[in-house]
């Protein structure tokens, strides 16, 4: 298995403080390189006003054509060469999905991140179960095919290449039928048939460096909360649980598993930097591994603004890259509270966005933002002229707090009052 492009490995001595940042939504990991010292270029689908506001130079890449090679996400290599050469880059979600284009980018620019090959690995189901058995940990029941697989909705069907839980359904025979004629139009499109876990969505935030692994922390996720107009298994936030300053601690025994989980994966798989791993537990405290993303994740900014260091920075420093020794904008920030949370609210119809808009957004948030001490309470805040399609998501909202169920109440009263905002303008 190979590591990192090693071409990374001739420029570093050079390093002029100039990062890449490719993928769906870069906003998180843009802003916490900025606070480390970095000049972002980046490229996403949303290219957002506050992405725009730090980074040095920041496109769009919209879905594009219907030629797949033209088209989003390979228009992300376009973006990469138009950026300045020799500039080392880094990649979110979900392009893990798509592990050529990695290649094909990290050939011509050097990555910070999981080449293809490792990304392959880590996105098979059979390598992940097996490495997961090797901790002693579960894996759900996973086949490749529907075949002799029950109508009743206890098993998931799943696209290969996914973020967010979108495509995620329970497998019943109307989803059957759907799922036929989707593959007579797209035949080349592959999903696996999991069995549906139930039990607590959690998130572990690992950093590898030099094959050694550290749990930075572990979030509680929000799949399909219907306060954030989200759909059933969408991903739309996350609530902090355990952070690099232990505060508020989870079960010893979780982290425990966790931590003997993170060594298998270092030796088995030789990740390098951020890498969050998707998990379910259940009334017993019994651990089963859902999935690994092996990039940072959009959790992990939560515990930046707990523990006031940058994610980013551990991220770069893990492939190799030292802080620049002068910040472009220097950014310093307090901790405020020991448990941050996030949501991601939807759109629930057609939403224009305006002008006056955003800024009743903001005058909504102003004062959120200055009692958790100066951390934006808004962020991933659209374009004007947009119209939001319904189910997409609109903005990013972010609540902080003494201990998680504060912290979600909070952030869910932030939520509605946005939401009623954008219903009133819709």
């Amino acid at each position: 298995m190979s590591r990192p492009n090693t071409a990374a490995e001739s420029i570093r001595d050079g390093f002029a403080g100039q990062l890449i940042v490719l993928g769906a939504s870069v906003r998180a990991l843009a802003e916490s390189a900025v606070r480390a010292g970095w000049a972002v270029h980046a490229a996403d689908l949303f290219c957002d006003l506050d992405l725009q506001a730090i980074a040095m130079s920041a496109v769009p890449v919209g879905h594009g054509t219907a030629d797949a090679a033209t088209g989003y996400p390979w228009s992300l290599l376009a973006a990469a060469e138009s950026f300045p050469p020799s500039t080392p880059w880094c990649y979110t979600g979900a392009v893990e999905n798509h592990p050529d284009l990695i290649d094909a980018i990290a050939r011509v620019r050097p990555l910070a991140g999981n080449p293809g090959d490792v990304v392959r690995q880590f996105r098979d189901p059979v390598h992940l179960a097996a490495a997961a058995r090797a901790a002693g940990l579960s894996f759900p029941e996973t086949m490749s095919s529907p075949d002799r697989i029950p109508l009743d909705g206890t098993w998931l069907v799943k696209p290969l290449a996914s973020a967010g839980g979108r495509g995620i359904r329970r497998w019943t025979p109307a989803v059957a039928a759907d799922h036929t004629a989707d593959r007579a139009d797209a035949p080349h499109k592959q999903h696996i048939w999991q069995r549906f876990m139930p039990g607590i969505p959690l998130s572990a935030s690992f950093c590898f460096a030099e094959r050694f692994p550290r749990l930075l922390g572990v979030s509680q996720q929000l799949i399909g909360e219907p306060w954030c107009r989200a759909g059933p298994f969408a991903w739309c936030g996350a609530v902090a649980l355990h952070t690099t300053n232990g505060q508020p601690p989870v079960d010893d025994r979780l982290v425990d598993q966790l931590e003997r989980l993170g060594g298998v994966l270092a030796e088995r798989f030789q990740p390098v930097g951020l890498v969050g791993v998707d998990l379910v537990v259940d009334a017993g405290g019994s651990v089963e591994v859902i999935e690994v993303n092996p990039r940072p994740t959009a959790s992990m900014e939560l515990f930046e603004r707990s523990a006031a260091g940058s994610i980013a920075g551990s991220h770069l420093a893990a492939c190799g890259y030292a802080t620049p020794s002068r910040s472009r904008r220097e950014q310093t920030l307090p901790q405020t509270a020991p448990t941050w949370a996030k949501a991601v609210l939807f759109a629930a119809v057609p939403t224009p966005v305006s002008q006056p808009l955003i800024a009743c957004m903001t005058r909504e948030t102003s004062p959120w933002t200055q009692a958790d001490g100066g951390w934006p309470s808004l962020a991933d805040i659209p374009r004007p002229g947009q119209v939001i399609a319904a189910g997409a998501p609109v903005v990013t909202i972010f609540a902080a707090a003494s201990t998680p169920d504060d912290a979600l109440a909070s952030l869910r009263d932030r939520v509605a009052r946005i939401d009623t905002l954008l219903s009133a303008r819709a």
